[in-house]
């Protein structure tokens, strides 16, 4: 039983090779898009090499969206996008301003939006997982994405688009008075959109020039206080070019984080944390279980500000033994006496053939029940 089949080249090498020559993957400078993590900002702030490659695929894909989104505001709206922003410090590329009306007419016919704004509009295009977007909808922007874009708009309100070639003449225009930041969420999944707006204040930006100035006032990056969780706890760490730096090499059978435990003093504030914690945790867990009972029998629908919706309960699969076995003898592949799964799982691996399995309906998966944020509309 041998199935001999030569895949298709994949498109990831490729992939990763063209992000890798990327401006915003080589740059040296501080950016604002590098603002996620302290430590991590300190790190290429000055200068170390990345320890780790890390999973680029989603974020690469986010870059596919971005291009083809911008490229679509800009034909049909003349949004600016991918201009540059800096001064002695920090670097970006912000991903649309949409000019008000009165800017727009400083420059010439062609680069004036169609669609102008009440006022200078600096927006920033995330895209997000299903898993992550009823967060998105009930919370917004995390601080770091804030950060960002704060960033962005204030280098624009100070400095202006950068003196470079492609945008000389956005250049001309000097400082401009950012009225407003916008964020707009795209599900990688669904293709819903949500847009969060709010002000924008020099006041407001203050926050973000302070982080940066306590990244470029530490004389290591190891002065830097570790933004996150750290791996295995949270994605941003797991994928971080600097986890072994930050982090240490793995230790089979221990966590990352045992490292900030240095002696029993330490272990012993730790456990006490960890009481307090469980303690704190264990009636919002029973509240919740109760919360949970009573809901059960449920019609899914839209109850006020929330979607009702069920998941499981559905019969699981089981390998089909039977069915391997007519498998086997119609390859003419002698069946063992006593059949074994495993070992026939294998072989069927191995020429091509998808295990069979029957569905037990006397054994179920669990009913999960699921919460997410109603919809404007």
């Amino acid at each position: 039983m041998t199935l001999t089949q030569e895949r298709p080249v994949s498109l990831w090498p490729a992939a990763h090779a063209a992000d890798a020559r990327r401006p915003r993957s080589r740059q040296t400078k501080i950016g604002a898009s590098d603002t996620v993590c302290a430590r991590r900002a300190g790190y290429l702030l000055h200068g170390r090499t990345p320890t780790d490659g890390g999973e680029k695929r989603k974020a690469i894909l986010g870059t596919w969206l971005h291009e083809g989104a911008l490229d679509a505001v800009r034909a049909e709206y003349g949004w600016i996008i991918e201009r540059r922003v800096e001064d002695d410090f920090i670097r970006g590329h912000i991903d649309a301003v949409q000019l008000d009306g009165r800017t727009a007419l400083r420059l010439p016919k062609r680069l004036r939006p169609s669609l102008p704004a009440e006022e200078v509009t600096v927006e920033d295009i995330k895209t997000k997982s299903t898993f992550q977007w009823d967060t998105i909808l009930r919370r917004g922007a995390s601080d770091a994405e804030l950060r960002q874009v704060l960033l962005y708009a204030d280098l624009l309100r100070t400095e202006g688009f950068a003196d470079i070639d492609g945008q000389r003449q956005l250049a001309r225009l000097g400082p401009l008075p950012v009225g407003r930041i916008r964020f707009r969420f795209i599900n990688r999944d669904s293709g819903d959109d949500h847009v969060q707006e709010m002000p924008f204040t020099a006041e407001r930006a203050s926050g973000a020039r302070w982080w940066v100035q306590q990244v470029r006032a530490a004389e290591t990056p190891e002065d830097l206080p570790r933004t996150f969780a750290g791996p295995g706890l949270s994605v941003v760490c797991d994928n971080c070019p600097f986890k072994t730096a930050c982090w240490g090499p793995t230790v089979a059978g221990r966590s990352p984080q045992s490292l900030l435990v240095h002696d029993d003093a330490e272990r012993e504030q730790a456990l006490a944390e960890y009481v307090e914690v469980s303690e704190q945790i264990k009636p919002l867990k029973d509240r919740l279980k109760e919360l949970r009972a009573k809901l059960d029998g449920s019609e899914e629908g839209v109850y006020g500000g929330n979607v009702l919706s069920w998941s499981g309960g559905n019969p699981t699969k089981v390998d089909d033994v039977d069915a391997m076995v007519t498998l086997f003898r119609q390859a003419g592949v002698p069946v063992p006496m006593a059949p074994d799964t495993v070992a026939m799982k294998e072989q069927l691996k191995a020429a091509g053939i998808p295990a069979p399995v029957r569905l037990d309906h006397e054994r179920r998966t669990t009913v999960s029940i699921n919460v997410t944020v109603r919809k404007k509309p």
